[in-house]
């Protein structure tokens, strides 16, 4: 045989993109190791499983629990003992003197080798920094089919100073990145750049692996990825999808890239190495798969469906209950529950008022019917009239107005808890960002449920999704009347949006630069918004505060969303 590397056969690896939940680690197990046996069946040399995969991400305060802790190891340890000739790499919570975000190697019935995280993520939705200590130490390197393999943890790979290059000049031929990278709008793209300078700029390839699924307010798009020691992308999984993407890597161009530039040569510093297995020679080689990237609203509604999919069934659900209007939001709404769950599991509640016009209450029909879901018509006349004689007393001398607007408001959402206490299904809320941003809504009124499907949507984004749902249905599966109509509350006589708020295609570019870009009313005016608007929409958010803090979660979509991206005092005097 050949000197190495030149006679090596390639490395064939798998990304093992899953799907687990948070607390499930018997569940979590259990899909880790059908994996495993899936792709050592198909050859692999090496199996990389999602950050933290053993307690599912992110476990948050889980790991204050010392019992959790033990377990979740215990748990990598059964999942070690059954592992064979191919190598998998698991994240799982190592406790030291200190407990670290970690990689087990394992392979041949044991954990051959175990790296520690270095940058702990400390920004937007993540708090590592609360449960985890950082690492400063680069090795081992791994033996795995006469590869040297090099191991890191998801944000490692974000930084251009993190362990990446260092792990290549140490000797590297090859390096994984396993992650639990959350979803926003655009956030495949960005990764991509990303990955591939990192994995040009140390002259190795690169494997990403990603989690994928939903929790609580986070989706996991998955989109695992392989790039060349150019920089070059060679394979991608699906998005919003397990997949297990399984491709041969030939390390020699890395080799002999590093024998033409003296930068990326074996240092002094080279790191420890640990045998884990041996090449094995395959008469079929495994070709790259590249899965097509989705167009971006497309992508968004894909997020919607899976975040909904598994806040729901993996807290126990079966069925949902929406609250029909007619109107756009609850239209898509529904649209997406049922991509979610299929028509059998959802059921719309109809609950006209004397404000109601008969075109909401046809569109409302006509969209169920579309979907073929069930529905039932609650008439909410007779408890508006009996809360209002209830406070005639209270009010009376004062003009009618907003108070007597949301009484109608509040009577839905009692109904719909009602029903969901009766049968158990989640109340699904209709809510959007740009509503949410701006506080109009009615606590304990549209506002309650169990989870709030588009609320980090703004109104625009929720027009385009509908139309390109449409588009892909090849007909109205959302009625044209409920896109083409003046979006409304009907709490009043011929109430319109506008009525309230500027509109939405100028609403929404003013609340994006103040909630997602943290922009002054200053900012925005030079910007060239109206000053005015600026002013106006300033008010409505930070005034709005108590309210958003009192809403059910939801599919996060966007860079900063209303939670844990944005944590602002609700008790709060900056003029903005």
């Amino acid at each position: 045989m050949a000197p190495y590397p030149w006679g090596m056969p390639p490395l064939r690896v798998a990304a093992a993109q899953l799907n687990l939940v948070v607390g499930d680690l018997e569940g979590n197990a259990t899909r880790i190791l059908d994996a495993y046996e899936q792709a050592e069946d198909a050859g692999a040399d090496l199996v990389a499983f999602p950050e933290l995969a053993i307690t599912g991400y992110p476990p948050e305060d889980l790991l204050l629990r010392p019992a959790f802790v033990e377990a979740a190891q215990e748990t990598l340890e059964k999942v070690a003992a059954r592992t064979g000739r191919a190598a998998a790499v698991i994240g799982f919570p190592h406790a030291e003197r200190d407990l670290y975000n970690a990689a087990a190697v394992c392979a041949g019935g044991k954990v051959a080798g175990v790296y520690h995280k270095h940058l702990l993520p400390n920004y937007a939705v993540f708090d590592e920094e609360r449960y985890f200590e950082p690492s400063t130490v680069d090795g081992p390197l791994l033996v795995v089919g006469g590869v040297r393999v090099a191991v890191t943890v998801c944000e490692d790979a974000w930084s251009p100073n993190g362990p990446i290059v260092t792990q290549s000049n140490a000797g590297a031929e090859l390096v994984v990145n396993i992650n639990a990278s959350p979803y926003y709008a655009g956030r495949l793209r960005e990764r991509e750049t990303m990955l591939a300078t990192r994995a040009a700029d140390a002259g190795v390839p690169l494997l990403y692996v990603n989690l994928v699924g939903g929790q609580d307010e986070l989706v996991f798009d998955g989109a695992s990825m392989l790039f060349d020691e150019r920089g070059r992308l060679v394979a991608r999984a699906k998005q919003f999808a397990e997949d297990l993407l399984i491709v041969d890597v030939d390390v020699r161009p890395a080799f002999r890239r590093r024998l033409l530039d003296p930068r990326g040569r074996v240092s002094a510093g080279s790191l420890p190495e640990v045998r884990v297995s041996d090449a094995q020679l395959r008469e079929r080689a495994m070709g790259p798969r590249i899965e097509p990237a989705l167009p971006p609203v497309r992508e968004v509604y894909e997020a919607l469906v899976l975040g909904t999919r598994d806040y729901v069934m993996k807290n126990g659900f079966t069925d949902v209950v929406i609250g029909l209007s007619g109107g756009i939001d609850s239209s898509l709404v529904a649209t997406i529950a049922v991509d979610a769950l299929g028509p059998e599991r959802v059921l719309g509640v109809l609950m006209p008022s004397r404000f109601s016009s008969p075109g909401s209450l046809a569109d409302a029909e006509a969209l169920a019917a579309n979907l073929g879901i069930r529905t039932v018509i609650i008439p909410i006349e007779a408890a508006h009239s009996a809360f209002l004689d209830l406070l005639a007393d209270s009010f009376e001398g004062t003009a009618p107005g907003l108070a007597e607007e949301n009484v109608q408001a509040r009577v839905r959402g009692t109904i719909l808890m009602a029903l969901s206490n009766k049968f158990g299904a989640l109340v699904l809320t209709t809510g959007n960002k740009s509503e949410l941003a701006t506080g109009y809504s009615t606590l304990y009124g549209d506002m309650a449920g169990g989870f709030a499907v588009i609320k980090d949507v703004p109104k625009m984004l929720v027009y385009a999704l509908a139309r390109d749902r449409n588009e892909r249905a090849g007909r109205a599966l959302i009625p044209e009347s409920v896109l083409e109509k003046p979006p409304s509350a009907e709490l009043r006589p011929d109430q319109k949006d506008s009525d309230s708020l500027p509109d939405y295609a100028e609403l929404d570019p003013i609340v994006e630069g103040y909630v997602e870009d943290d922009q002054s009313v200053t900012e925005l005016e030079d910007a060239g918004f109206d000053a005015e608007q600026v002013r106006r929409v300033a008010r409505l958010v930070d005034r709005s505060e108590y309210k958003r803090r009192q809403a059910p979660p939801g599919v996060r979509v966007s860079p900063k969303a209303f939670g844990k991206d944005r944590r602002l005092p609700i008790t709060n005097r900056w003029p903005g």
